[in-house]
């Protein structure tokens, strides 16, 4: 690729990193995207020229990995770019930062806006995953931004990818707005955690978008809001994808305020998935908390309680009618898993 020379709008013969990318872009970009742009400001404030192979040189890059950062920085207005007639970068704008304006809101206002008399309230977004034509897969394919996404993808997953996956992918682009480092960092993630199911990756993708995720750093920071026991419980519970605000909260109350260690959390959700298909979250907590009532703390104390079960069971008759609300008789090996249910929704 040929050199291009660096401007920018408002030129001053000076480099500078303004307060507001420092304060609004730096937290999300990744290592190559912030060395590239600071190293553009640097380029530019001494008036020299560059490429992308130069730039790739300096900080052991590939090309496509500096265009890619290039790009990042285009998608979120920071540099606009300029191509000659065989598609090759041949300049780049710098762009004045404009800093984000935030709402003013009163502290007394309510964060929930609500629709006026006759004004019907804002549709929710469409998130269905469409099923693209051959051609289309073919063209997402071919395009050489996209065919490293799927280059990536294969190399995590271990072996090609389907044409149900490659759709898959071109979803989380084309209807998700994931950009190619989010989409990267959502398989990394997915397979770092031992999941390579394209049906686990879209749930996790799916709950990102729900959540306003569009960057790495943001993904990070919400994955990084829970501990690992977080999964485990959601594992051992059959619940892929990241956790809800109340299931992350159960989880908080068995480690933190009841003070379980994971291996009596586990056995308690071990049994529940053994009976029941629903409200597992609940029931696990009806079990737990009743066996904090009754001061367990290792596995041998469950098994005490089993024994002692088993022996009054056997030998005292059975009781037609119970009315006290508690769950002791859920706590061992039997449950009446169809009294509790009513007892959960019932609250």
């Amino acid at each position: 690729m040929g050199h291009f020379k660096i401007y920018q709008e408002n030129y001053a013969d000076v480099t500078v990193v303004s307060n507001i990318f420092i304060d609004q872009y730096m937290k999300d970009a990744n290592d190559a995207q912030l060395k590239i742009y600071l190293y553009l400001l640097r380029v530019m404030g001494a008036g020299l020229c560059t490429s992308v192979s130069d730039i790739a040189d300096q900080f052991n890059h590939t090309e496509k990995d500096v265009v890619r950062a290039l790009k990042y920085w285009e998608k979120n207005r920071l540099l606009s770019l300029e191509y000659d007639d065989g598609k090759n970068i041949s300049g780049i704008r710098l762009l004045s930062i404009a800093k984000t304006p935030i709402k003013d809101v009163h502290p007394l206002a309510s964060v929930v806006q609500l629709p006026a008399k006759n004004e019907a309230p804002p549709a929710k977004a469409d998130l269905s995953k469409p099923v693209y034509s051959l051609d289309q897969l073919k063209e997402f394919q071919n395009n050489e931004e996209t065919a490293q996404i799927i280059f990536v993808a294969e190399q995590y997953i271990g072996r090609p990818l389907s044409p149900s996956e490659i759709n898959t992918i071109l979803f989380f682009s084309d209807k998700l707005g994931f950009s190619e480092d989010l989409i990267d960092y959502l398989i990394q993630y997915c397979v770092g955690r031992e999941k390579k199911d394209f049906r686990y990756i879209e749930k996790v993708a799916l709950s990102w978008a729900e959540a306003g995720i569009t960057t790495p750093g943001q993904a990070s920071k919400l994955a990084g809001k829970y501990d690992k026991i977080v999964y485990d419980i959601m594992k051992a519970l059959g619940k892929p994808g990241t956790p809800t605000k109340a299931e992350a909260g159960f989880a908080t109350k068995w480690t933190k305020e009841l003070g379980f260690a994971k291996e009596i959390i586990l056995e308690a959700c071990s049994r529940t998935v053994m009976a029941t298909d629903k409200h597992r979250f609940e029931y696990a907590d009806s079990i737990l908390s009743s066996w904090a009532k009754k001061n367990v703390r290792i596995k041998a104390d469950i098994s005490a309680l089993d024994e002692a079960y088993a022996k009054n069971k056997s030998s005292a008759p059975r009781l037609q009618n119970t009315s006290s609300g508690q769950f002791n008789q859920f706590m061992h090996t039997n449950y009446d898993f169809e009294a509790l249910e009513k007892e959960i929704l019932s609250n």
